[in-house]
C-alpha cells in the first residue's frame, strides 16, 4: 500500500504593523523671547534715560525674533507670527533708544552750559561791577554807563561820536562821528534834497572767543523829529560786517544814512547781536 504525503503549507512572517515615525516638537522658544524682550524694550525705551537698556534688548530681540522666523519658515517652530512681532518691536526699541540717547546727551550738554554760563557770570561779577559797561572816548576818559550784555548808557543818554562802550565780555563797539558825502548814481536809499552821511563803526574783540559780527545791525534816525534815516548802499558804503572776528582782533565798517536835509544830528543805534543791548551815539551833522 502506498503511503499519502501530508501537504506542507508555506511560511510567512508573523504581521507586524507599521512602524510611526515619531512626531518632531516645535521650537517655539526663539519667537516668545523675542517678543518678550521686544516689549520689555519698547516700554524701556519711553523712559529717555532708560536708552541703553532699550539698545541692548531691541538688539537681543531682534537677532531672536529673525532666527525664530527663520525656524517657522523651515517647519520648526509655529510661532511665525511671534517672531515676527518680537522682531518688530525690536526695531522700535531701537528707534526709542537712539531718541533717548540724543534726549538725554543734549540735556546733560545743556545743563554742562547753563553751569559754565552761572560760573562765567559768577567770575564777571566778582572782577567788574555787576552789570557795568564804560564808554570810552578817543582820549581814554570813560562817559559812565551801565549794561549787562549790552545795556544803554546811565541816565538814557547816547554816547558821542568817537566813544567806545565796552561790554561786560570786554566786546568793544566805537562809532566815529558823521562824515557828509556824495553817493554815486548807482547808490540805492539816497533820496534827492536829502544829505547823505558816512559813519564808522569799528568792532574790538577782547572776548575768549570769536565773534560773529555779520550779526551786528546799525541803524539811525534823524533830527528832532527822529524821522527814519534810510540806509545807504553804495559801494563799500553799507556792505555791514561779513564773518567771524577772532579774539583779539577788530574789524571796521562804513554805513551810510540819509537824512533830511535840515536835520542837525543823527542818532545810530547800534547792536552787537541778538546777545546784546542796543547802545545810541549822537552824532552832530
Amino acid at each position: 500500500m502506498s503511503q499519502t504525503q501530508p501537504q506542507q503549507h508555506p511560511q510567512y512572517p508573523p504581521f507586524q504593523p507599521p512602524q510611526q515615525s515619531p512626531q518632531q516638537v516645535a521650537r517655539n522658544g526663539l519667537g516668545t523671547a523675542a517678543l518678550i524682550l521686544g516689549v520689555i524694550g519698547a516700554l524701556s525705551g519711553l523712559v529717555p534715560i532708560l536708552f541703553w537698556l532699550a539698545g541692548i534688548l531691541g538688539v537681543i530681540a531682534l537677532v531672536l525674533g529673525l532666527t525664530g522666523r527663520a525656524r517657522a519658515k523651515r517647519g520648526e517652530a509655529t510661532n511665525k507670527g511671534v517672531a515676527l512681532a518680537g522682531a518688530l518691536l525690536a526695531l522700535v526699541s531701537l528707534g526709542l533708544s537712539v531718541f533717548g540717547a540724543y534726549t538725554t546727551f543734549k540735556a546733560v550738554d545743556d545743563a554742562v552750559d547753563e553751569i559754565n554760563k552761572s560760573v562765567s557770570d559768577t567770575k564777571a561779577k566778582d572782577t567788574k561791577p555787576s552789570g557795568d559797561a564804560k564808554g570810552k572816548d578817543d582820549k581814554g576818559t570813560s562817559d559812565s554807563g551801565t549794561s549787562d550784555k549790552g545795556d544803554k548808557p546811565a541816565a538814557g543818554k547816547a554816547m558821542a561820536a568817537g566813544d567806545s562802550v565796552v561790554y561786560d565780555d570786554d566786546l568793544t563797539v566805537t562809532v566815529s562821528n558823521a562824515v557828509a558825502f556824495s553817493p554815486s548814481e548807482y547808490a540805492a536809499g539816497h533820496k534827492n534834497g536829502n544829505h547823505s552821511y558816512k559813519v564808522t563803526v569799528t568792532v574790538t574783540n577782547d572776548t575768549k572767543k570769536k565773534f560773529d559780527a555779520s550779526l551786528l545791525t546799525a541803524d539811525a534816525r534823524a533830527g528832532k523829529d527822529g524821522v527814519t534815516a534810510e540806509q545807504i548802499f553804495d559801494d563799500k558804503v553799507g556792505s555791514g560786517f561779513d564773518g567771524s572776528i577772532l579774539p583779539g582782533k577788530k574789524a571796521t565798517v562804513v554805513y551810510g544814512f540819509d537824512a533830511p536835509a535840515d536835520a542837525k544830528n543823527l542818532t545810530v543805534e547800534v547792536t552787537p547781536s541778538f546777545e546784546y543791548d542796543g547802545t545810541q551815539w549822537d552824532l552832530k551833522i
